[in-house]
C-alpha cells in the first residue's frame, strides 16, 4: 500500500470458540488506533460474524481461519478466509425461535458491501464500511 494513510493487519487463527472474541476485540482495537472509533463497533461485530461462520461452516480439523483488516482511502475492509470454499455462504432467513442463522444478515445490514471470493484453496469472506 502507498497511501501513508493506509493500514494492514492480519491475523491467523486456529479453529476453536475462544479465538472468536479474540479477533473481534483486536479489529475493535486497531480501528480505533487507525482513527475510526466511530465504526469500531461495527467492524467488530462484522469479524465476530464472519469468523463464527468460518469456524461453524469453512474450517477444518488444525486448519487456521485468517481475519484481514485493511485501511484505503476511506474504506475499511474486513476478511476472513477458511480452507472450505465448496459452498459459498448466503444470507438466509431465520425463523424467530432461531439460535442461528442471522451472521449474514447482521453483515448485509451493517456493511457498505459484501461478497465472497473463491479461492484455489477456501474462500474468503470480505465487507467494507465506508468511513
Amino acid at each position: 500500500m502507498t497511501d501513508p494513510d493506509s493500514r494492514y493487519d492480519v491475523v491467523s487463527y486456529t479453529p476453536y470458540p475462544q479465538n472468536i472474541p479474540l479477533a473481534r476485540r483486536r479489529v475493535a482495537r486497531l480501528v480505533v488506533e487507525w482513527g475510526h472509533p466511530g465504526v469500531a463497533g461495527d467492524a467488530a461485530v462484522i469479524v465476530s460474524e464472519l469468523a463464527t461462520n468460518a469456524l461453524l461452516h469453512g474450517c477444518l480439523r488444525d486448519r487456521l481461519f485468517r481475519v484481514e483488516l485493511i485501511l484505503a482511502g476511506a474504506v475499511l475492509r474486513m476478511a476472513v478466509t477458511d480452507p472450505k470454499g465448496e459452498r459459498a455462504p448466503s444470507p438466509r432467513p431465520a425463523e424467530a425461535g432461531d439460535q442461528f442463522g442471522r451472521g449474514l444478515l447482521i453483515v448485509r445490514t451493517l456493511a457498505a458491501r459484501w461478497d465472497v471470493d473463491s479461492l484455489d484453496v477456501g474462500k474468503t469472506v470480505w465487507a467494507e464500511l465506508d468511513l
